[in-house]
């Protein structure tokens, strides 16, 4: 008996030492956390919803911040946000629920269901919407070409502006490019295949099961939504915040609302197959193929990919006044949920820094050309003249964009998303962007006899891309005025005029991008996201110009 109570009691000690090694460690962890989000806590500022979970549970859950500054509401992980992209997964996800009913075949052509579509000739599939192989130009850039903002349009005017549509970006199931017109699309043929809103199918076939009781597709914009996070932009006066307010309702493509605590419920139906069983959480986690047999990192509204030797599941989402990011490392069963209201943050960022803080020893140093968030780096103090080498016009001829970089205050800079943010040398070759929302890479290949200097910029989470060092043309006065006139476009039901002014070409119709066309080759142009091809006709006079803008491709506008 005495045995049994001194093993009894060493076992209860060693129980007590157990836990409270487990809880200093957890404090140890939660308070780099909170470190982590320190600008964010307080009352008068926009923040985040935090989850931390591992092995089914949520180790840590926070809001730093305020969910609404005007009336002092704090964020929690009950706070209710805008997901933005992040939604993709679960409009997939339903789209997969509907086929195992047999409501529908991945393998449909869309036109069975959206016969609003044009006929392009060639079948694009409900498959080829899930992986963005579609080649449909994506409907939030032509909306932002014909400079129609947000809230102003609705799931009607969208599905016209697409039955206009002329041609495709490429070929289907030839090339990926992320596309908010494929979930569009998919959310429609939910709706039409299953009879019912796209809101009460979600609802109905995920959501309440899974408990996701805050969880909803927002599809009618005058709808209450209780603990909502308002959204916030900086406002001119610095350190303010002014107020994001949408009447935009378009769903599938986003549009979904949710909370934290609610996320949880659905990372962990990835181990429990609770909905759909483990035959369709193993093919929302399959990606794509091209049909040259190029196996694609994008699944169904899901990116498989890595980071450090550990494999992920990610998508993040980023919309006005919204950023989130949802972050799985399944071999680990542990996830990062990171939702903010403010768009100025970065939780892509902050979830690989606090997956760095609890998987401590299980990540290996990435090798890969792509920048880590999180990671420390010094960087090198270059000579003037080897700066000055590096800055110039980079053209990018697939695209036909362009990126700026130029020499002052001692440093390089880079025009992105039409702002500058400077350069930091890693070594004479490469260099990384700071202060900026994503974490990018720019690596230059010295130029030799007869090519001009190469730039490849890797941007976080993507491929590099290419681009050329240019001499950019530079045509007289005389001969921009031959640029000038109005240009219609029927695709955007839209006309747009270009004029000279100060010596330079500039969009002028209503709306309009403010920055001067910069020439870059001749008859090409580009301001901001938009590159011009201008094209002559017979007589040598221009008749039309096409523009790309990333994911629209070769948009045609006629000269009147």
């Amino acid at each position: 008996m005495r045995n049994t109570r001194r093993a009894l009691g060493f076992s209860f000690l060693f129980f007590c030492f157990f836990t409270l090694v487990s809880l200093g460690l957890a404090d140890e962890r939660s308070d780099k956390v909170d470190k982590l989000f320190v600008e964010w806590d307080k009352p008068n500022s926009p923040g985040y919803a935090l989850a931390v979970i591992k092995d089914g549970k949520i180790l840590y859950a926070r809001g730093y911040g305020s969910g609404n500054i005007e009336l002092g509401v704090p964020l929690s992980p009950q706070s209710v946000f805008y997901i933005a992209s992040t939604s993709k997964q679960f409009t997939a996800a339903c789209v997969a629920l509907l086929a195992k009913k047999g409501k529908l075949s991945l393998d449909d052509e869309i036109r069975k269901y959206v016969p609003e579509i044009p006929d392009y000739g060639t079948p694009i599939t409900i498959r080829n919407l899930i992986h963005h192989t579609s080649g449909l130009r994506d409907y939030l850039t032509l909306e932002m070409i014909g400079g129609k903002p947000f809230g102003e349009f609705h799931k009607a005017d969208v599905l016209q502006l697409l039955s206009r549509q002329k041609e495709l970006n490429f070929a289907p199931g030839t090339e990926f490019l992320y596309s908010n017109t494929g979930y569009f699309l998919l959310a429609v043929i939910a709706e039409r295949a299953g009879g019912k809103s796209f809101r009460e199918l979600t609802r109905e076939l995920i959501f309440k099961p899974l408990g996701m009781e805050n969880s909803h597709f927002h599809d009618d914009y005058q709808m209450l939504i209780k603990n909502r996070a308002s959204g916030y932009f900086p406002a001119s006066d610095k350190g303010k915040f002014a107020n994001y307010i949408s009447t935009f309702d378009c769903v599938g493509d986003g549009g979904l609302y949710t909370s934290v605590e609610d996320l949880f419920h659905w990372d962990e139906n990835f181990y429990t197959h609770q909905v759909g069983g483990p035959d369709l959480v193993a093919q929302i986690k399959t990606p794509g193929v091209l049909k040259s047999g190029e196996k694609l990192d994008y699944a169904f509204g899901l990116m498989i990919g890595t980071y450090k030797g550990l494999r992920t599941v990610i998508h993040g989402g980023a919309l006005e006044g919204y950023r989130t990011q949802l972050i799985r490392f399944p071999d680990e069963r542990f996830s990062v949920i990171c939702l903010s209201n403010f768009s100025e943050a970065n939780p892509t960022k902050l979830c690989y820094e606090i997956a760095q803080i609890y998987l401590a020893g299980k990540l290996k140093e990435d090798k890969t050309a792509a920048p880590k968030p999180g990671g420390k780096q010094a960087f090198l103090q270059l000579p003037e003249e080897k700066l000055k080498d590096v800055a110039g016009m980079y053209f990018q001829p697939a695209e036909e964009s362009i990126v700026n970089i130029s020499f002052g205050d001692e440093k390089l800079w880079v025009e992105l998303i039409g702002r500058k943010f400077p350069l930091a040398a890693v070594s004479e070759t490469e260099f990384r962007l700071l202060d900026a929302p994503v974490e990018a890479v720019l690596k230059f290949e010295k130029p030799t006899a007869g090519k001009p200097m190469i730039m490849n910029m890797v941007m976080e989470g993507q491929k590099g891309v290419r681009y050329e060092k240019i001499e950019p043309a530079k045509p007289p006065p005389a001969e921009l005025q031959e640029f000038a006139g109005d240009y219609r476009s029927e695709e955007l039901d839209t006309t747009f005029r270009l004029a000279v002014k100060e010596g330079k070409l500039f969009f002028v119709h209503k709306n309009a991008l403010p920055n001067a066309l910069q020439p870059t080759l001749p008859d090409k142009f580009a301001a901001g996201p938009f590159a011009l091809r201008f094209v002559h006709g017979n007589e040598k006079k221009i008749t039309a110009f096409a523009l790309n803008a990333g994911r629209v491709k070769n948009l045609s506008f006629l000269k009147k």
